[in-house]
């Protein structure tokens, strides 16, 4: 079962990141990929979890989440991960963890860091080369947030339209929209932005040292650095790995591909 790797502060917005056991590709099939949705979805019912945006690829996922309260991010997780790993291990017979013992949590600020963030999250499969537009990719949010669901929605629209200040949900789509197709015609969505998943916190100097103070002992250590005009809370992680190849089989799209997080 997951286990967080440091403390939650309520009312903040949280990147999370959670790879798969020796970064095996355990959600390469499209099954198990609306699985961990499903179970999203229920935990959303469960435990009122405001979900801003999310990816599941073949070997990790993407969730940017705000804390609204206590527990609910690890009572998310737990449920998410927990269900996922056991339908897995029950149809394919297997025994074993499913998941790396610890998710990453990275807190970042609600401003133009949480619009980079929501980006770095919407054009993993670009970045991997598995598609050419998130539009492309059905098992992300962006798609969710431009073709808005009346019902079974996983997106809390009207959260992601206060805290960027919009005064509607078209306003959000254009504006979103816009977002990544900027980086698509920089190019930026080529680079790894290792921020997002190495960082105990992203965003001005003035958010970074406020929050390693709130995250106390847990930030005992960590540095505030600034990297290209944004501060980090960085702390020492292993490496994700080198390439990895998986067996020939009929895949959801992702395929063979391998990336980064």
């Amino acid at each position: 079962m997951p286990r967080a790797n440091r403390y939650y502060v309520p009312g903040y917005v949280w990147h999370i990141t959670h790879r798969c056991h020796k970064k095996e590709f355990l959600l390469k099939f499209a099954r198990d990929q609306r699985r961990w949705l499903h179970w999203l979805f229920e935990a959303k019912k469960r435990f009122g979890a405001s979900i801003l945006n999310y990816a599941v690829t073949s070997n990790h996922i993407h969730l940017i989440i705000k804390d609204i309260r206590s527990a609910v991010i690890p009572q998310t997780m737990q449920l998410v991960a927990g269900r996922t790993a056991q339908e897995y291990n029950h149809r394919k017979n297997r025994k074993g963890a499913f998941w790396e013992d610890r998710y990453h949590a990275t807190a970042v600020e609600t401003d133009e860091h949480l619009s980079r963030c929501m980006v770095y999250v919407d054009m993993n499969m670009v970045r991997a080369g598995v598609v050419s537009h998130p539009i492309e990719w059905s098992f992300c949010g962006y798609n969710e947030i431009q073709n808005p669901r009346q019902r079974y929605s996983l997106i809390d629209y009207e959260s992601l339209i206060n805290l960027f200040g919009f005064q509607s949900m078209d306003e959000l789509k254009k504006t979103h929209r816009g977002w990544v197709e900027g980086a698509i015609e920089s190019l930026s969505h080529r680079d790894r932005q290792p921020q997002w998943s190495e960082s105990l916190a992203v965003g001005s100097e003035e958010y970074v040292r406020d929050m390693k103070g709130k995250l106390g002992i847990k930030a005992l250590g960590r540095e505030v650095i600034d990297v290209n005009g944004a501060c980090e809370l960085r702390e020492t992680l292993t490496p994700y790995g080198a390439n990895l190849g998986i067996e020939n089989d009929t895949l959801s799209q992702e395929n063979t591909y391998y990336w980064d997080i």
